[in-house]
């Protein structure tokens, strides 16, 4: 059955009322070798332009991915921030964007201050969601397909740290198609620093990270020098790796002398510390895995990429936010 939703806007336009429509629809869309389809679509009658009577297109969605990118949570005191005249700017660029203000896809903006009073993150917050979104309005035509990601992004402060979240969903965090969320310092009067996306976690970068394991060629004897490995590992001098056998489990950097087959381990002869204290045992494949060689890579301590939008419920939401940010309420 389809929702009819009444939307207003009720600081400029209160009692103009259009209705957004939600329903289930059973599609069968290009590319899918005929196969159906449930998908969720939102749609309305009112337009975007109101003068000219530019319709609004009708939002499908199938997939929940929704890129984002969050600050560090390292920066600020007590959820406050010190923004002045010279931290006020900050770069950001969503999903694929290719031409931004600056020829390689970013835009630059710029956040309210009190010339170095501390303003709270939620404010912040607020004023950063205002500045992202209005950067649809003066958009370059190359990048007119990414709209929405700029019109429909949202911006919250949660736990010490700002969270942006593109306006699009897609069904890869990765790639043309991506939806994603990326911060930089701006070339002058850069605050991204102090709001803490000089360390930031992305969906892009986290979905690109792949987890490159191996097994043992050969039995290890704890604290030598050689461990030998499977080829196709990539470890290169300095990686962090770690081996386990299920029972044991030691964590080691690789030093020089390092191939893809050979990783050096340190030792107490040569570095004063052991850095596998645990022997290993080869097996063969035919009878179990022995030991495996895992490659360590930066990881979100929150143990995603979480998909933003989790429920029904939420990816409505987002939805009908979808439609009524591009309404006309005049």
């Amino acid at each position: 059955m389809a929702i009819r939703v009444d939307t207003q806007d009720l600081d400029n336009y209160p009692g103009t009322v259009k209705v957004v429509t939600l329903d289930q629809d059973q599609i069968v869309p290009t590319g899918e070798e005929g196969d159906e389809k449930y998908v969720l679509s939102f749609s309305t009658t009112a337009y975007s332009d109101n003068d000219n009577n530019t319709s609004i297109q009708t939002i499908y969605i199938r997939r929940f991915k929704t890129g984002w990118c969050k600050s560090s949570g390292f920066t600020g005191s007590n959820g406050r921030f010190a923004l002045d005249a010279s931290h006020k700017n900050m770069k950001i660029k969503m999903d694929a964007t290719v031409s931004g203000a600056d020829g390689s896809g970013w835009y630059t903006i710029t956040l309210e201050h009190e010339d170095g009073s501390y303003l709270s993150g939620e404010s912040i917050a607020e004023d950063m969601e205002i500045k992202i979104r209005a950067i649809a309005d003066s958009i370059h035509t190359a990048d007119t397909g990414y709209i929405l990601a700029y019109k429909n992004a949202s911006v919250e402060f949660a736990d010490g740290q700002f969270w942006i979240i593109s306006g699009s969903v897609s069904g890869y965090y990765t790639g043309a198609s991506r939806s994603s969320v990326r911060v930089a310092a701006a070339s002058s009067n850069d605050c991204s620093a102090m709001l803490g996306f000089d360390l930031d976690m992305n969906s892009e970068e986290l979905a690109a990270v792949s987890v490159k394991e191996s097994v043992i060629t050969e039995n290890y004897i704890a604290d030598s020098s050689d461990l030998k490995v499977q080829s196709g590992l990539g470890v290169a001098e300095g990686d962090c790796l770690m081996i386990t056998d299920g029972t044991n489990t030691d964590y080691f950097t690789a030093v020089s002398g390092t191939t893809d087959t050979i990783i050096k381990v340190p030792t107490v002869a040569t570095h004063n510390y052991t850095g596998i204290a645990n022997g290993y045992t080869y097996v063969a494949a035919s009878a179990g895995t022995g030991a495996k060689v895992q490659l360590l890579r930066e990881q979100d301590p929150d143990g995603v990429p979480t998909m933003y939008y989790t429920d029904i419920d939420s990816i409505t939401r987002f939805g009908l936010k979808s439609i009524i940010n591009q309404i006309d309420y005049s």
